[in-house]
Protein backbone atom coordinates (compact mmCIF):
# COMPACT_ATOMS: atom_id res chain seq x y z
CA UNK A 1 0.00 0.00 0.00
CA UNK A 2 3.14 2.33 0.57
CA UNK A 3 3.78 3.11 -2.99
CA UNK A 4 -0.28 4.26 -3.81
CA UNK A 5 -1.04 7.60 -3.53
CA UNK A 6 -3.36 8.99 -0.71
CA UNK A 7 -6.81 9.03 -2.96
CA UNK A 8 -5.95 5.39 -4.51
CA UNK A 9 -5.73 4.22 -0.71
CA UNK A 10 -8.83 6.03 0.17
CA UNK A 11 -11.21 3.59 -2.28
CA UNK A 12 -10.02 0.28 0.21
CA UNK A 13 -12.29 -1.54 2.34
CA UNK A 14 -13.03 -0.25 5.51
CA UNK A 15 -10.67 -2.50 7.64
CA UNK A 16 -7.62 -2.04 4.84
CA UNK A 17 -8.40 2.04 5.46
CA UNK A 18 -8.73 1.71 9.32
CA UNK A 19 -5.14 -0.61 8.94
CA UNK A 20 -3.49 1.89 7.20
CA UNK A 21 -4.98 4.40 9.50
CA UNK A 22 -3.53 3.10 12.86
CA UNK A 23 0.13 2.63 10.67
CA UNK A 24 0.32 6.04 10.13
CA UNK A 25 -0.40 6.76 13.71
CA UNK A 26 2.12 4.45 14.73
CA UNK A 27 4.23 6.14 12.31
CA UNK A 28 4.18 9.48 14.29
CA UNK A 29 1.25 11.02 11.35
CA UNK A 30 -1.74 11.48 13.29
CA UNK A 31 -3.13 13.96 10.81
CA UNK A 32 -2.74 11.35 8.25
CA UNK A 33 -4.14 8.65 10.17
CA UNK A 34 -7.03 10.32 11.34
CA UNK A 35 -8.09 10.98 7.27
CA UNK A 36 -7.86 7.23 7.11
CA UNK A 37 -9.96 6.61 9.79
CA UNK A 38 -12.49 8.82 8.81
CA UNK A 39 -12.55 7.74 5.88
CA UNK A 40 -13.31 3.96 7.04
CA UNK A 41 -16.11 5.28 9.16
CA UNK A 42 -17.52 6.77 6.02
CA UNK A 43 -16.78 3.40 4.06
CA UNK A 44 -19.12 1.82 6.67
CA UNK A 45 -18.99 -1.84 8.23
CA UNK A 46 -21.72 -4.11 9.61
CA UNK A 47 -19.02 -5.62 12.01
CA UNK A 48 -20.01 -2.89 15.20
CA UNK A 49 -16.80 -4.31 17.16
CA UNK A 50 -14.94 -2.33 14.28
CA UNK A 51 -16.49 0.09 14.26
CA UNK A 52 -16.15 0.55 18.24
CA UNK A 53 -12.23 -0.22 17.63
CA UNK A 54 -12.11 2.70 14.79
CA UNK A 55 -14.12 5.00 17.00
CA UNK A 56 -11.61 4.77 19.52
CA UNK A 57 -8.44 4.74 17.42
CA UNK A 58 -9.93 8.25 16.34
CA UNK A 59 -10.51 9.81 19.84
CA UNK A 60 -7.37 8.53 20.73
CA UNK A 61 -5.82 10.35 17.31
CA UNK A 62 -7.90 13.40 18.20
CA UNK A 63 -6.79 13.60 21.76
CA UNK A 64 -2.78 12.96 20.70
CA UNK A 65 -3.74 16.27 18.05
CA UNK A 66 -5.21 18.29 21.72
CA UNK A 67 -8.60 18.66 19.47
CA UNK A 68 -10.15 17.06 22.94
CA UNK A 69 -14.12 18.26 21.69
CA UNK A 70 -13.57 15.82 18.45
CA UNK A 71 -11.53 13.09 21.13
CA UNK A 72 -14.48 13.53 22.90
CA UNK A 73 -17.30 12.40 20.65
CA UNK A 74 -15.62 9.89 19.00
CA UNK A 75 -14.91 8.11 23.12
CA UNK A 76 -18.72 8.75 23.44
CA UNK A 77 -19.19 6.89 20.22
CA UNK A 78 -17.18 4.32 21.58
CA UNK A 79 -18.54 4.05 24.74
CA UNK A 80 -22.23 3.88 23.05
CA UNK A 81 -21.33 0.96 20.72
CA UNK A 82 -19.31 -0.79 23.77
CA UNK A 83 -22.37 -1.02 26.06
CA UNK A 84 -24.84 -2.00 22.97
CA UNK A 85 -22.42 -4.91 22.26
CA UNK A 86 -22.42 -5.61 25.78
CA UNK A 87 -18.05 -5.17 25.62
CA UNK A 88 -17.41 -4.66 29.34
CA UNK A 89 -13.63 -4.68 28.69
CA UNK A 90 -14.15 -2.20 25.40
CA UNK A 91 -16.48 -0.34 28.05
CA UNK A 92 -14.37 -0.03 30.78
CA UNK A 93 -11.09 1.23 27.65
CA UNK A 94 -13.90 3.76 26.32
CA UNK A 95 -14.87 5.17 30.15
CA UNK A 96 -10.73 5.52 31.12
CA UNK A 97 -10.32 7.16 27.34
CA UNK A 98 -13.37 9.35 28.34
CA UNK A 99 -12.29 10.47 31.98
CA UNK A 100 -8.98 11.41 30.56
CA UNK A 101 -10.27 13.20 27.92
CA UNK A 102 -12.80 15.11 30.42
CA UNK A 103 -10.05 15.74 32.81
CA UNK A 104 -8.03 18.15 30.31
CA UNK A 105 -11.11 19.65 29.03
CA UNK A 106 -11.52 20.74 33.15
CA UNK A 107 -14.54 18.71 33.67
CA UNK A 108 -13.72 16.83 36.54
CA UNK A 109 -16.32 15.39 38.32
CA UNK A 110 -17.66 14.13 35.00
CA UNK A 111 -14.12 12.50 34.77
CA UNK A 112 -14.10 11.06 37.61
CA UNK A 113 -17.12 9.14 37.24
CA UNK A 114 -16.17 7.78 34.20
CA UNK A 115 -12.78 6.76 35.51
CA UNK A 116 -14.99 5.02 38.64
CA UNK A 117 -16.94 3.25 36.05
CA UNK A 118 -13.77 2.02 34.34
CA UNK A 119 -12.45 0.79 37.64
CA UNK A 120 -15.35 -0.96 38.78
CA UNK A 121 -15.63 -2.98 35.44
CA UNK A 122 -11.56 -4.04 35.81
CA UNK A 123 -12.44 -5.39 38.97
CA UNK A 124 -15.57 -6.78 38.28
CA UNK A 125 -13.52 -8.64 35.32
CA UNK A 126 -11.04 -8.87 37.64
CA UNK A 127 -8.51 -6.82 35.26
CA UNK A 128 -5.45 -6.08 37.05
CA UNK A 129 -4.00 -3.94 34.47
CA UNK A 130 -7.43 -2.51 33.86
CA UNK A 131 -7.73 -1.47 37.46
CA UNK A 132 -4.39 0.18 38.14
CA UNK A 133 -5.27 2.40 34.81
CA UNK A 134 -8.17 3.20 36.54
CA UNK A 135 -6.22 3.66 39.55
CA UNK A 136 -3.44 6.52 37.94
CA UNK A 137 -6.18 7.89 35.97
CA UNK A 138 -8.44 8.41 38.83
CA UNK A 139 -5.43 9.97 41.06
CA UNK A 140 -4.28 12.19 37.80
CA UNK A 141 -8.16 13.63 37.64
CA UNK A 142 -8.11 14.59 41.62
CA UNK A 143 -4.40 15.85 41.40
CA UNK A 144 -5.80 17.74 38.05
CA UNK A 145 -8.72 19.09 40.04
CA UNK A 146 -6.73 20.27 43.25
CA UNK A 147 -4.77 22.48 40.95
CA UNK A 148 -7.29 23.51 39.48
CA UNK A 149 -9.46 24.95 42.40
CA UNK A 150 -6.00 25.99 44.30
CA UNK A 151 -5.25 28.21 41.34
CA UNK A 152 -8.73 29.43 41.15
CA UNK A 153 -8.89 30.48 44.75
CA UNK A 154 -8.40 34.08 46.71
CA UNK A 155 -6.57 32.02 49.60
CA UNK A 156 -3.04 33.40 50.93
CA UNK A 157 0.12 31.70 49.74
CA UNK A 158 0.85 28.44 51.11
CA UNK A 159 -2.81 27.92 52.34
CA UNK A 160 -5.41 26.28 50.39
CA UNK A 161 -9.12 25.73 50.87
CA UNK A 162 -10.61 22.25 52.68
CA UNK A 163 -11.94 21.16 48.75
CA UNK A 164 -8.06 21.20 47.22
CA UNK A 165 -6.74 19.54 50.21
CA UNK A 166 -9.13 16.79 49.62
CA UNK A 167 -9.14 16.59 45.73
CA UNK A 168 -4.82 16.09 46.49
CA UNK A 169 -5.89 13.85 49.67
CA UNK A 170 -7.40 11.67 47.14
CA UNK A 171 -5.02 11.76 44.23
CA UNK A 172 -2.57 10.72 46.91
CA UNK A 173 -4.64 7.66 47.83
CA UNK A 174 -5.63 6.61 44.56
CA UNK A 175 -1.90 6.68 43.52
CA UNK A 176 -1.06 4.46 46.97
CA UNK A 177 -3.70 1.99 45.82
CA UNK A 178 -1.63 2.05 42.22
Amino acid sequence: MDSLPIQSKMDCSCMELALEGERQCKAGDCRTGVQFFEAAVQSGTDDLKTLSAIYSQLGNAYFYLQEYGKALEYHKLDLSLARTLGDKVGEAKASGNLGNTLKVLGKFDEAIACCNRHLEISRELEDKVGEARALYNLGNVHHAKGKHTGRCGDQDPGEFPPEVKDSLQKAAEFYELN
